[in-house]
């Protein structure tokens, strides 16, 4: 069985700017999470009881490693421990070792061999069992994971040893180079392409579905976050657009209608 991913989180230096400024240009509702020991917010979608990530400002830790704002996702794995291990002997690296989230779970920060980084989740299931999930497409899911890299084919291969995620088509955007999508064990959950010219690094982003692209925009722009390209109509009938937010952390946004 696949992994896909199950959590994103943004961290900020502003978290309470970023909690304003996402609950305006997405429509989340926000929830802080009760934890003792730091100070996390829940981000979801009115009339749902499940959440859809979260946000934290960045720890002193991270300040002093000139780590910058970002969003991480998260992906389901049966065992965090062996996983990382596996990320490791492959050729990535273990840029957080494996700990314990009291009455969350257990993760670790990985990267691909190409520097990318990403999050790997061991959840416990809390009592009761799992709040209904708002549907894919719905206003506020992530619809969309996409992976900049220096080596797409060699992302492809790595990540399908990885997480069991399967190349499904690729798409021919001529001087960018190939689009390739993947899936787990149903519809596509995300593209990989080569990174443009001038990005620093290798890094995963994602969309975030709005009801209207435009208006999104406006939104973006009236809260001091800046657009960095689009809107840009895609095959699937959508259409997207990557912007910063205002504290410097890249996301992206796509409609169904502009």
């Amino acid at each position: 069985m696949a992994s896909e991913f199950i959590w994103y989180d943004l961290m900020t230096t502003d978290a309470e700017a970023a909690k304003a400024f996402y609950q305006d240009v997405v429509g989340w509702k926000a929830q802080d999470a009760g934890h003792p020991d730091v100070a996390y917010t829940l981000l979801g979608i009115e009339g749902y009881e499940s959440h859809v990530c979260g946000l934290m400002e960045l720890t002193k830790d991270m300040c002093a490693q000139d780590i910058p704002p970002h969003w991480m996702g998260y992906v389901h794995v049966a065992d965090v421990d062996a996983k990382a291990a596996e990320f490791k002997a492959a050729g990535g690296d273990v840029l957080m070792e494996p700990h314990d989230i009291q009455g969350v779970g257990r993760f670790a920060v990985v990267s691909d061999p190409q520097g990318a980084a990403i999050s790997v989740f061991t959840p416990i299931p809390p009592e009761g069992g799992m709040p209904e999930f708002p549907p894919r497409g719905t206003t506020g899911t992530v619809a969309w994971s996409e992976l900049y890299t220096s080596d797409p084919e060699a992302a492809v291969t790595f990540y399908g040893k990885m997480f069991g995620w399967k190349p499904t088509h690729e798409v021919d955007m001529g001087s960018m180079g190939k689009y390739h999508l993947f899936a787990g064990d149903g519809d596509d959950l995300g593209g990989m392409m080569r990174m443009p010219d001038g990005m620093p690094t290798p890094a995963w982003s994602y969309y975030f579905q709005v009801d209207g692209l435009n208006a999104a925009i406006e939104r973006v722009k009236a809260g001091g976050g800046q657009l960095l390209n689009g809107p840009m109509d895609v095959p699937d009938g959508a259409v997207v657009a990557q912007f910063l937010d205002p504290q410097g952390a890249f996301f992206c946004l796509v409609s169904m209608r502009r």
